[in-house]
């Protein structure tokens, strides 16, 4: 989440006039996560934000780097006027993505409207020019349903859907139509929506496509995983032939499974935002994320190796966990994954890797 208190430590600042119902400046998260750790120099390199992760994503140099984006990039001044909350970012500060070689940008959430769709035109205007694809997101209903394209060095094409739940706060209205920018929005994880998501993944796919389904679903906070989202899972990968699901929305880690093969990441935290000293949901720590790092079998799309390196957002920087803080990471992770039969042991270092029965 590169908007809002975020966006205030770039180089070009939005105005930071919020129109919340009791925080009225995005100077306020700074000086709130300020309070927490210290003070944070202004305005900050591009790299500044990504910190650490940015020698994870060297040294492990993923095949492609795919975000859940959650904040409009744009200058438009006309908020949504039916929310309370309103995340944007500068589209000056369209490096901050660019250091970090990010591929994708899944659009599909609750806040990329926060702007109205003239928000949404500047955001996806903005992206393309940069090189970035997106997902979830469009002009209209068609653009906002279509994958993003990546290809790999060897070929293989990553497909990548975004979808968003009207569970997760993302307004009715909000959903793409002919003519009519917005998202790519499901209103129920019917087995009937999984049918449609798999013709429409069948009609795009070639052989040797790896198929990542990005969701935003669920509340901000909680662990449960409920027997409609595990079901609708499921359906992706059997019947729409999904090899990755993607999940987000919840601001702190959640249960992993691997059913038939392929890996589920029910609900993956949020790597940055400006949350920082913000209280009263501590017992869940979402201060703490983990950066994912699946490796699929290329003909298959199967989970070979799923590795994750815990991080921690300190002074609005992403910075590797603590011994305690990683070692806290991985007791949840096996409190929570033990329920889909899977588990987290640390490896050399502070790596985190998934186990599961093969």
């Amino acid at each position: 989440m590169l908007g809002r208190g975020v966006d205030q430590i770039l180089p070009t600042p939005s105005d930071p006039r919020l129109f919340e119902p009791v925080v009225r400046s995005a100077l306020e998260y700074v000086k709130l996560a300020e309070h927490q750790h210290g003070a944070i120099p202004r305005p900050v390199a591009f790299e500044y934000v990504w910190g650490e992760a940015l020698s994870e994503l060297e040294s492990i140099r993923p095949t492609a780097r795919i975000i859940n984006l959650e904040t409009a990039i744009t200058t438009s001044g006309d908020p949504w006027s039916d929310k309370e909350i309103h995340y944007r970012m500068h589209p000056a500060n369209i490096p901050c993505l660019k250091v970090a070689g990010i591929d994708c940008c899944v659009l599909a959430n609750n806040h990329v409207l926060d702007w109205g769709r003239t928000g949404l035109d500047e955001t996806l205007a903005t992206l393309h020019r940069a090189g970035i694809q997106t997902a979830g997101a469009g002009h209209d209903e068609k653009e906002a349903a279509s994958p993003s394209v990546t290809t790999t060095s060897t070929a293989t094409r990553i497909l990548v859907y975004g979808f968003a739940v009207r569970t997760s706060g993302v307004p009715r209205n909000w959903r793409a139509r002919r003519g009519r920018p917005g998202v790519n929005l499901l209103e129920n994880l019917s087995p009937g929506v999984a049918t449609n998501i798999g013709r429409r993944i069948s009609g795009d796919r070639r052989s040797g496509d790896i198929v990542v389904a990005s969701l935003h679903w669920g509340g901000n906070w909680g662990y449960e995983v409920s027997k409609t989202e595990r079901d609708f899972a499921h359906r992706l990968i059997d019947t729409a032939g999904v090899d990755v699901v993607h999940g987000h929305s919840s601001h702190h880690v959640k249960g992993i499974e691997v059913y038939e093969r392929k890996v589920i990441l029910y609900g993956c935290g949020d790597l940055l935002s400006d949350y920082e000293g913000i209280s009263g949901y501590e017992a869940f720590r979402g201060d703490l994320a983990l950066m994912y790092f699946p490796t699929l079998e290329s003909d298959s799309g199967d989970l070979l190796g799923l590795g994750m390196v815990p991080t921690q957002t300190r002074r609005l920087r992403i910075n590797r966990a603590f011994p305690d803080d990683t070692r806290w990471l991985a007791q949840r992770m096996n409190r929570e994954c033990t329920k889909f039969g899977t588990g987290v042991t640390q490896a050399s270092g502070h790596t985190l890797m998934l186990e599961w029965e093969r």
